[in-house]
């Protein structure tokens, strides 16, 4: 059989991920992202700004698994904080709840790595990988298929317009997805009315390789453990911040930084010690966005395209890596099988192979949100007493702790 061809569309850290599971299994792909790449310097390991954003992700022991198995792990680890720790309750209110490591006898529940970080060595691997052929820069403006192939059709920063033709178009390109569009695939939307603000804070205690997930009337609040630095003022403690408000109250935290500081000093006490400084913070709506469908013919809809999901638990990046997983070994047995990678019933095989984890995921995280910020008294007490029954309740917490490690999919 000729060598198949695959494009991808969307240079995140999905699409890149993507990209390098396919490399590390000899096949050969073609990268399209709309961004324009910066020149990075691969010996700069202590420049920190990227073209990413300002947030730092979770990753689960699944998704540590996964870099392991490309080879990138030991590139990342360097600014990578593992959680030992989890200690989760709820502002002016009795329940809470811990895990700990050491009694679920794991080595870590994951890792906090700045998205610039992660961001950066992705694309460091992809440009030096000669299996992908990187476009940055691009439009794409129209897909088209037949029985044997897909062909996508883009423009690169004014250039007249260009093709590539394949037998496999993976989407991901975002919650917003363009090929999601083009290929006529709907999504369920639902605005959650809030905002997400992210940053990261220099606290005056060592995290311990705690997190702590503390939840108000406006949402989930995290703080969440990040390698440690030493800044002219001293030995401060960095940690990332996952602060959930109401859309249109977000201003006053990213104007202010003193009113940003008080109120997450107020919201969690000292649990976190002191918190003495803030950086540059981002805001983001959170919407939850779900494609009706995640395979449309010879093409696969995956990433954020296929599900957008709130940030509470830190799970929606690890699923997108558990769909990339999957997806990467089925397409590496079917070249095995001399068999085309772009086969509808190979793909769908994919789709409905995935759904069992995606749903439960998508589950929990809606359950958690809206059994958080419910304001009826008597949910509030339930909940409080669910938290101290999970903290309790024998055989309970192995159960969760597998499921947030994203070891059972």
């Amino acid at each position: 059989m000729n060598e198949q061809k695959i494009i991808i569309v969307g240079g995140g850290n999905v699409g890149l991920s993507f990209a390098l599971l396919l490399a590390k299994q000899g096949i050969k792909s073609t990268l399209l992202e709309k961004s324009t790449y910066p020149t990075i310097n691969p010996d700069d390991d202590t420049d920190r700004t990227h073209y990413l954003d300002t947030r730092n992700m979770a990753l689960s022991r699944r998704t540590v698994q996964i870099y392991q198995q490309i080879g990138l792990w030991d590139e990342l680890q360097s600014h990578a904080c593992r959680i030992d720790t989890v200690k989760i309750s709820e502002q002016d209110n009795f329940g809470k709840a811990t895990l700990n490591k050491h009694e679920e006898n794991v080595e870590s529940f994951g890792h906090v790595i700045e998205n610039s970080w992660l961001g950066r060595k992705l694309l460091l691997a992809v440009q030096a990988n000669p299996l992908i052929e990187l476009f940055d820069g691009t439009s794409v403006t129209d897909i088209t298929q037949s029985a044997k192939n897909v062909t996508i059709f883009f423009t690169k920063q004014g250039e007249k317009e260009q093709s590539l033709t394949a037998d496999l178009l993976v989407a991901c390109d975002g919650q917003n997805s363009i090929c999601r569009q083009l290929l006529g695939v709907k999504a369920d939307f639902h605005d959650y009315e809030q905002m997400g603000i992210v940053s990261t804070v220099m606290t005056d205690q060592p995290h311990n390789h705690e997190a702590i997930e503390r939840f108000s009337p406006t949402g989930l609040m995290a703080v969440l453990p990040l390698t440690d630095s030493t800044d002219k003022d001293g030995t401060h403690y960095r940690r990332s911040v996952v602060w959930v408000c109401k859309k249109g109250e977000e201003q006053q935290y990213l104007d202010n930084d003193e009113f940003f500081l008080q109120t997450l000093q107020k919201t969690f006490g000292e649990r976190a010690g002191k918190f003495v400084k803030v950086g540059k913070r981002g805001a983001y709506p959170l919407v939850k966005v779900l494609a009706q469908q995640q395979v449309a013919g010879r093409c696969v809809i995956m990433g954020n395209s296929a599900h957008t999901l709130h940030p509470v638990a830190g799970q929606g990046f690890n699923l997108c890596m558990r769909d990339a997983d999957t997806l990467a070994k089925m397409i590496t047995q079917q070249v095995m099988r001399g068999e085309n990678v772009g086969e509808n019933a190979m793909l769908k095989t994919y789709e409905k192979r995935r759904k069992a984890d995606q749903k439960r995921v998508i589950l929990f995280c809606d359950t958690v949100v809206y059994g958080f910020t419910h304001r009826n008294p008597l949910v509030k007490v339930a909940r409080n007493v669910g938290l101290i029954a999970f903290d309790k309740v024998p055989f309970v917490k192995p159960m969760v702790a597998t499921f947030a490690m994203g070891l059972k999919s």
